[in-house]
């Protein structure tokens, strides 16, 4: 009777772990986001269901980012205001890309409309899960000091 082989188990690399995570987070609250939005539709102006919408989700990602995305543990309103920001320009990018699609085709087909839109976005959210992990939520050393840089005790040990 021969021993079972003891295969290795295979885990995803770190970075594409948290990128799965972050997809699966953004993701989920995007769809939440999306039937606030049908059901607040009929109550307000849906400029200001949007904007609701919008801000508390981002709110909720946000945390969930820092929770589960990326297991940073870091908080507050510096996070949020950072993290705020990408939104922003996630926004800007996928504006932009449909503005200059209606500036090359008029009236683009449906199905074209929500390629462009669907292709920026997944570029815009790509960009901010790198915006995310390199600024707002990188790891920083227990003594304050970045990552990879020489601190005091660093250069003391060395000389």
């Amino acid at each position: 009777m021969t021993a079972p082989s003891l295969q290795p188990t295979r885990t995803l690399h770190p970075l594409l772990a948290a990128f799965v995570r972050f997809v699966i987070c953004g993701g989920g609250v995007g769809v939440a986001s999306s039937g606030v939005l049908v059901l607040l539709h009929g109550r307000m102006p849906l400029a200001v269901a949007n904007a609701l919408v919008t801000v508390v989700s981002t709110v909720i990602a946000t945390e969930l980012h820092s929770r589960v995305s990326f297991r940073s543990g870091r908080g507050g309103w510096g996070v949020h205001l950072q993290s705020g920001l990408t939104v922003a320009v996630s926004y800007a990018f996928t504006t932009g890309a449909l503005l200059c699609l209606y500036a090359i085709q008029a009236e683009p087909s449906t199905l074209v409309q929500q390629s462009v839109y669907l292709s920026a976005s997944a570029l815009a959210g790509a960009g901010r899960f790198a915006l995310l992990r390199v600024v707002v939520f990188r790891e920083r050393a227990a003594d304050g000091v970045r990552e990879g840089s020489l601190g005091k005790s660093s250069v003391v040990m060395a000389a």
